[in-house]
């Protein structure tokens, strides 16, 4: 294993109670905001990302962070993110943040080989990989965090592909905790102003999304919260918290 950007753990860090995270997707939007506040918060942090140089960058400075470049569909790589969290010794939050778009079209006109990708990486990798990590995670009692998204709920035309991986995603997360005596989440962040979302809305303005910084205080609350297992949405706890 090379990780590119890597703070080691000395054999004393390996057994020290510093909890451990593994945030998929950490070089930018939802997936980076995550990485920077767990850090902050003194959280030992196991990320990825495709692009070497932009997860470098990234990441760049940031306290106890382990920071590996990959396809997150390559077993190889699962294997590099799962050594990472064996060189800690524990693992105590997983969120499965990678995402892919996919294609913007109606059901009918998808291409199989595209929905094929979209499945693959929104819905296999998260199972692969928690296979690879739920040893550590079961030991913990730790917490299971699928990022998902309103379409997961709702029918928007041309999104079908997308809202059909995360609707599995949020059952394959909560199946998970319920098995195997985790926390699981599945969490509607809300619409956010990231490259991902631009992508869904070619040449349109996106600024009046919020940033996705701005959402993380609320999704870390709920992984604090003890709250039971479920789906939640971010928007009706921040309502609910100022009600």
């Amino acid at each position: 294993m090379t990780p590119l950007d890597t703070t080691h753990p000395s054999p004393a860090e390996a057994t020290s109670p510093r909890p451990v995270a593994v945030v998929t997707g950490g070089s930018a939007g939802l997936g980076n905001a995550l990485v920077r506040a767990l850090a902050d918060d003194g959280w030992h942090v196991v990320t990825d990302a495709r692009t070497a140089p932009t997860l470098v960058a990234a990441t760049a400075g940031l306290p106890h962070v382990t920071a590996i470049a990959g396809d997150v569909r390559s077993a190889r790589h699962q294997a590099h993110l799962a050594e990472a969290v064996d060189d800690l010794g524990r693992l105590d939050l997983l969120i499965h943040n990678a995402s892919e778009l996919g294609p913007m079209s109606e059901l009918a006109d998808v291409v199989l080989p595209a929905l094929r990708e979209v499945i693959a990486v929104n819905l296999l990798v998260p199972l692969e990989l928690t296979q690879r990590l739920l040893p550590r995670l079961r030991a913990s009692h730790g917490t299971l965090v699928g990022i998902s998204s309103d379409a997961a709920v709702e029918h928007y035309p041309r999104w079908g592909a997308y809202a059909a991986s995360k609707a599995a995603l949020d059952h394959l997360v909560l199946t998970l905790a319920v098995e195997n005596d985790l926390t699981g989440y599945a969490v509607d962040p809300g619409d956010l102003r990231t490259a991902m979302h631009q992508r869904a809305f070619p040449g349109e303005d996106i600024s009046d999304r919020p940033l996705p910084e701005t959402v993380v205080p609320d999704l870390l609350t709920l992984v604090r919260s003890g709250r039971p297992s479920g789906r939640y949405r971010l928007a009706a706890l921040l309502a609910e918290a100022t009600r």
